[in-house]
């Protein structure tokens, strides 16, 4: 196979893989959108329970993208505080690593085409008789699924030919490490999908292009990347969405930082721990726990830390909230989830409304000779 070829079936594999992730990402929030409400609502209790409302969430629409905007959302309306909401992020970010999970034992260990086309077939089925209806939005996840497996499979023919061609940077040095972390890096910020950064890694592993610990440091500049994506949605956005954003980079950049400390150690460990669990021994596998681990010590690191983060969030990006001139409730994050969306805006409708009757009456009492009971509304 020419390199012409092989640089052809990785772009079309990684195509297939984004258009893929996001159809299916779209028809399971709009399948399972009461649902995440009635999730996330339920948050608030404890932390354990934001904790497994992110995981659980983030899992069922595969988009921790759409439960950090719901977060925000409830946030926004009050129905939910700062503190668990921070919870609940952080259980999302531990919910991204079952994409790793599913490429890993599935998508690297069948014929996934005999899977992918009848998916494929069945999605466009439903999508195109179910129009408007949750039928339809489970045709789009459906086929979705499909040409998520079909990009898997071409990246996996396309890196297969590739690795005796040539590796990614090898070794343990200081500099290979910090390489390896910026092409983690880069491929999220480009891609803006560290789901898409985490399939190549995997199956750049799984056909021996770079070693276990290489694909680790990968594994760890992709969850970093994730950062950017959550600052560009901060910007403009309300307080309550730049102060979620915030906790978003706070929770990846300290855990990326611990991780790569003790990256040596993290990746010996692997080995016995797939033993213990009974995975199959292959470097996929090996890296969606790794991805697992990774995540949960970013947990354990944020549990002590949560109540003194929240305070400090709290005290920063309060110049808009305090004008009454800018909205509370309106951002462009809100939109990719329809019923956050209807509902923010109800919310800024009632307190535009507040605000005009206050003023109101409070140039009516100014007014003299103007009886100011007549203006006075409830």
């Amino acid at each position: 196979m020419s390199d012409f070829q092989t640089l052809g079936l990785v772009a079309g594999g990684l195509g297939l893989f984004l258009l893929g992730m996001g159809m299916m990402t779209d028809g399971l929030k709009l399948a399972a959108g009461p649902a995440l409400h009635r999730i996330l609502a339920g948050a608030t209790r404890t932390r354990m329970h934001a904790l497994g409302s992110g995981l659980m969430v983030t899992s069922l629409v595969q988009s921790s993208s759409a439960v950090t905007v719901a977060a925000i959302g409830f946030v926004n309306a009050g129905l939910l505080s700062l503190g668990p909401a921070l919870w609940v992020l952080f259980g999302a970010n531990v919910g991204t690593s079952m994409t790793g999970w599913i490429v890993a034992l599935v998508g690297l260990k069948f014929k996934v085409e005999m899977l992918a086309m009848p998916l494929v077939g069945l999605g466009a089925l439903l999508r195109l008789t179910g129009e408007g209806r949750r039928s339809g939005a489970i045709g789009t996840a459906l086929a979705g699924f499909g040409l998520l497996f079909m990009g898997i499979a071409l990246l996996q023919q396309a890196f297969a030919s590739l690795a005796g061609q040539f590796t990614l940077p090898q070794g343990e040095g200081p500099l290979v490490v910090l390489a390896q972390l910026g092409i983690g890096l880069l491929m999220t910020v480009l891609m803006q999908s560290s789901s898409a950064a985490m399939v190549i890694t995997l199956t750049a592993a799984q056909g021996g292009l770079i070693g276990l610990q290489g694909a680790a440091a990968v594994v760890i500049g992709a969850n970093i990347g994730t950062t950017a994506t959550a600052l560009l949605a901060a910007i403009g956005a309300t307080p309550n969405a730049r102060r979620a954003a915030s906790a978003h980079v706070v929770f990846n950049f300290l855990t990326g930082v611990v991780a790569l400390l003790l990256l040596p150690w993290l990746v010996g460990a692997l080995a016995r721990t797939r033993e213990v669990v009974g995975l199959p021994p292959d470097p996929a596998t090996e890296l969606a726990l790794f991805h697992t681990i990774f995540n949960l010590m970013g947990v354990l690191l944020m549990w002590p830390l949560a109540g003194r983060l929240t305070h400090w969030l709290q005290q920063r990006f309060r110049a808009r909230e305090e004008d009454e001139a800018q909205p509370q409730f309106l951002d462009d994050n809100v939109l990719a989830v329809p019923t956050l969306a209807l509902d923010a805006l109800s919310r800024e409708v009632t307190r535009a409304t507040q605000v005009a009757l206050r003023m109101t009456r409070s140039a009516c009492m100014d007014a003299p000779g103007l009886p100011s009971s007549q203006f006075m509304m409830t």
